[in-house]
C-alpha cells in the first residue's frame, strides 16, 4: 500500500506525517487490497476554529473511495476520516462478497 501525503500552503511536520502513516496503516485491517492512499491536508481561510481540512482518497481494485472532514486539528480530522473510511471499506467489502 502506497501512502501519499500532500499538504497545501504549509509544511506538514514529521510528527504529523508519522501520525498519518500510523492511522492509515490500520485501514489495511479493514480491507487488504488497498492499492494507494492519498491524504490531502489544507488550512481553510479565514483562520477560524474549524479550519483544518483533511481528505482521504483510497484506491481499491475497481473503485476510489473518498472522505473529507474538517475540525480544529489535523489529527482530529485524520481520526474522523479514518473512521469514516473504515465504514466505507466495510460496505465495499460486503458488496464484493455479495457478487
Amino acid at each position: 500500500m502506497e501512502i501519499k501525503i500532500k499538504s497545501i500552503h504549509f509544511d506538514a511536520t514529521e510528527k504529523l506525517q508519522a501520525f498519518i502513516d500510523k492511522k492509515i496503516a490500520k485501514l489495511e485491517k479493514s480491507f487488504e487490497d488497498i492499492q494507494k492512499v492519498e491524504v490531502q491536508l489544507k488550512v481553510v481561510k479565514p483562520a477560524t476554529a474549524q479550519n483544518k481540512e483533511a481528505s482521504l482518497s483510497v484506491i481499491v481494485p475497481g473503485s476510489t473511495l473518498f472522505v473529507e472532514k474538517t475540525s480544529d486539528t489535523f489529527e482530529e480530522s485524520i481520526d474522523l476520516c479514518v473512521d469514516s473510511m473504515r465504514a466505507q471499506l466495510q460496505k465495499f467489502k460486503e458488496k464484493l462478497r455479495n457478487r
